[in-house]
């Protein structure tokens, strides 16, 4: 089983990975880990190696999910033609989870630090449906309507325990 999970920050893509990644017992690739320099997730990575890595990471492992917000690195995942997952609920529902998302010891060294980041990260949720670039709302429906293989556009996140029908029937 391979997926890719696409969707703005706050949609709820981390959860079904990590969720998907224990449930059928394949690897999870976050791409923020590859987005950002280690140990610098101020400073990106030049796409062309992060594009790399996650080839490389589908093309090593049998089973695989992907999860991220970058277009571009998705894309380089459906060259393996994966399950592309659309998490597309709306921005309240992307605020209500940004806010009340547990502490991210990958990405910050305290939750006091993430806390911080709060109102940067609730700002560049709301500007999702306007912005250009990869990381848009448009970007990641030209991604999905393009997309040759299997597909789901989902505007709820979906409801894991107990795990929803729809979520339950990737795993067959």
């Amino acid at each position: 089983m391979q997926f890719a999970i696409l969707g703005n920050a706050g949609s709820g893509k981390s959860t079904l990975a990590n969720w998907l990644a224990a449930t059928a017992n394949v690897s999870a690739l976050d791409l923020d880990s590859v987005a950002w320099e280690p140990d610098q997730p101020a400073v990106a990575r030049p796409n062309a190696l992060a594009e790399a890595d996650v080839s490389t990471f589908c093309a090593t492992h049998t089973g695989w999910v992907v999860e991220g917000c970058y277009g571009n690195l998705i894309e380089a995942a459906l060259a393996f033609q994966p399950l592309l997952v659309f998490l597309n609920p709306g921005l309240a529902r992307c605020t209500v989870h940004c806010q009340n998302r547990s502490w991210e010891p990958h990405k910050y060294p305290s939750k006091q630090e993430q806390d911080a980041n709060l109102p940067f990260l609730l700002s560049w949720v709301a500007e999702y449906y306007t912005r250009d670039g990869s990381m848009s709302l448009a970007a990641h429906k030209a991604i999905f309507d393009k997309y040759a293989g299997p597909k789901v556009e989902l505007q709820h996140a979906p409801q894991l325990d107990p795990p929803e029908a729809t979520v339950l029937a990737w795993l067959r």
